[in-house]
């Protein structure tokens, strides 16, 4: 369903069943409208692809560009609104807006990893990796992967075993609006991949008792068959839940964290644009709000005279 026909029929829906004033009707679809161009910009041209990381990345960058906080509210109440109509109507099947939440007064960012964090979220991965639990190898490559290559959690999820270069060390994903783009990874993350497919993948296989099933699937579930979203963003949400910080605690926060750390190690926003697979680079342009926003905190507690 295209996007204004969907806002459309929630408005209408607002006010013939919920009598919601004439007023509040002109936000909501102002709100709404806004949302739709954000989508389209990042190849999302119809209502059934949009999931939470869309709308995140929507408030996100209405909290980057200054919005209040009143305002963003509302943003987020007009989306949890709109998604669970379209549940109710059958367009989509599950409600990505349903843990929506407004950035908090001190969230008006996306949640940042230290090379610290990082660096010691890696490091207990690796170390549980080396005892050859098969999930322990996995679990290692997602998160190197995640960070390594800054794609989303639906792309990590749909790759297929065909989709890597192992030589080149790059990587084929699919991304929204079926575009695909060919994203770089690093040394530590072609390590955990080789001891992935080489022996954790067969092992998970050979545990389900299926040789072959789902073969082309990149990365498996436990019992075999394709890993969902979700099981990757437990895996990612049980890590960053022990570190101190605020802000979303999924495989999104990763990508917001690989994003900054290129910025702030000198690449060039054009690059990161198309290795985010961004259509936009007003939606890339967060991360020079982030770089800039982490440089004002190290001036504050470092100078002297701040």
């Amino acid at each position: 369903m295209q996007w204004d026909v969907a806002i459309a029929g929630y408005t209408r829906h607002l006010a013939s069943d919920r009598g919601f004033s004439e007023h509040t009707l002109r936000a909501y679809r102002g709100d709404l409208v806004d949302l739709a161009r954000f989508a389209e910009l990042t190849g999302a041209e119809d209502v059934a692809t949009i999931d939470l990381e869309l709308l995140r990345d929507w408030l996100w960058r209405g909290s980057g560009s200054g919005l209040a906080m009143s305002t963003l509210g509302r943003h987020a109440a007009a989306a949890r609104g709109f998604t669970k109509w379209l549940v109710a109507t059958g367009v989509v099947a599950a409600d990505p807006g349903a843990r929506l939440k407004a950035p908090r007064p001190d969230q008006h960012l996306p949640r940042v990893l230290s090379r610290g964090q990082i660096d010691r979220i890696l490091d207990g991965l690796a170390a549980h990796a080396e005892t050859g639990d098969p999930v322990a190898v996995r679990d290692l490559a997602i998160v190197e992967l995640l960070y390594a290559s800054a794609i989303r959690v639906s792309e990590l999820a749909g790759l297929r075993v065909g989709d890597l270069d192992r030589s080149r060390l790059t990587v084929r994903v699919l991304g929204k609006g079926n575009k695909e783009r060919i994203v770089p990874f690093g040394v530590p993350a072609a390590r955990a991949i080789e001891a992935y497919l080489s022996d954790a993948r067969p092992a998970l296989l050979d545990a389900a008792h299926s040789p072959g099933r789902e073969s082309a699937v990149m990365f498996l579930g436990a019992r075999g068959g394709a890993i969902t979203t979700r099981t990757i963003y437990e895996i990612v949400a049980t890590l960053l839940n022990e570190l101190p910080g605020t802000g979303p605690s999924g495989p999104h926060a990763l990508r917001h964290t690989a994003a900054t750390h290129l910025l702030d190690g000198g690449a060039d926003l054009r690059a990161v644009q198309e290795l985010l697979g961004h259509a936009s680079l007003s939606t890339t342009q967060i991360y020079t709000h982030v770089s800039a926003e982490r440089l004002k905190q190290s001036y504050a507690m470092a100078h002297p005279r701040a």
